[in-house]
């Protein structure tokens, strides 16, 4: 089966060597504050730092998964109360989320920002010239939400004090592992704010993370496996124009710019069968996520042909659970991959 689910998504095939190798080199069975396993943590972070262009100044921290980033950043960096503004169902989440932890006592005193960058529910994104003018506009701390775009594409870092993704997504590696990244004035206010109650404090997070450690014993197979796909990828500049040229072809491709698509129109001569981009405005579309919606029926038909042709599209999600599916536009998804779902939405 070809999958274009939009997380867990496809992994790399070498994902399987890398992890027989971890088994067989003992890495699986390494302490993980022993002098081996502290190696692998140093190269995990040296190749982040390399691979995605991350600043040398901003802290770098492996976890379990985005939504105990969620909790890190309520519990380790709110002082008062976070502000959520979001276009979908995961910053939706997260607001909830956050709230829980830190019920909101004013949002005109919000002292952390937290955006979803890449919406995976709608296919919606916020673009580096928008952060900025969040960055502009708000004084404290930015918490971006990075799930389904980090390591596919490239990010001003200094745009926010906190970026998160798992990786079972543009990483192209299995769930259970994500990467944290903090800059020093995220580092500062954890400071100011002294919260180490947690396992998973920041403080004693980085505490741990200075020496290379873990503060737990943490899926030391999906680190190792991490830095074998970071020492695999190009840099994040040249994956990033394979993503983004792979998006504009899709994005084309349902709108039937130049081509003989009957989905522009419909999948058939009946108007209830027709598809279309979820997102109308260019400028909100991601690049990760593609979300095209039909009627309940059009949207169940296609996905049961593309089960039944051995191609695995993603459900909706939310309010669009029933009448959209998404595909995902991970680096670990190949041209020929690709070319196969295109023909056969061209030929359903």
């Amino acid at each position: 089966m070809i999958t274009f689910y939009p997380g867990p998504s496809k992994v790399y095939p070498q994902v399987a060597d890398y992890a027989a190798e971890a088994v067989q080199q003992g890495i699986v069975s390494l302490n993980h504050r022993s002098a081996g396993f502290m190696d692998v943590v140093k190269e995990t972070v040296r190749l982040l730092h390399e691979k995605l262009a991350i600043p040398a100044n901003y802290h770098i921290a492996l976890v379990s998964s985005a939504t105990e980033c969620w909790e890190i950043v309520a519990q380790s960096l709110t002082k008062t109360s976070s502000l959520h503004p979001y276009s979908g169902a995961f910053g939706k989440k997260w607001a909830e989320y956050a709230y829980k932890i830190k019920p909101p006592v004013s949002l005109n005193e919000a002292d952390v920002l937290c955006l979803v960058q890449n919406e995976t529910s709608n296919g919606t994104q916020v673009s580096m010239e928008t952060l900025a003018q969040f960055r502009q506009d708000f004084s404290a701390l930015i918490a971006v939400d990075a799930v389904s775009s980090m390591a596919g594409i490239q990010f001003d870092w200094s745009l926010a004090d906190v970026w998160f993704a798992s990786v079972q997504k543009c990483f192209g590696l299995p769930a259970g592992l994500a990467v944290l990244i903090y800059s020093p004035d995220a580092l500062k206010r954890a400071e100011e704010i002294g919260e180490n109650a947690h396992y998973n404090s920041l403080l004693f997070i980085h505490e741990n993370f200075a020496k290379f450690q873990t503060p737990y014993t943490p899926n030391g197979l999906g680190i190792y496996m991490l830095m074998r796909v970071l020492q695999q990828v190009p840099p994040i500049a040249i994956v990033e124009k394979i993503t983004k040229k792979r998006a504009s072809d899709w994005y084309s491709f349902f709108a039937g710019s130049g081509s003989d698509l009957g989905l522009r129109t419909g999948l058939s001569d009946r108007a209830e069968a027709a598809v279309n981009l979820l997102i109308n405005d260019p400028a909100l579309r991601s690049d990760t996520v593609i979300a095209v919606e039909g009627s309940e029926k059009t949207i169940k038909d296609i996905k049961q042909a593309a089960y039944q042709a051995g191609i695995i599209l993603g459900n909706g999600y939310g309010d669009w659970k029933n009448t959209t599916f998404r595909i995902a536009n991970f680096p670990a998804i190949t041209d020929e991959e690709i070319g196969t779902l295109m023909a056969f939405l061209r030929s359903y």
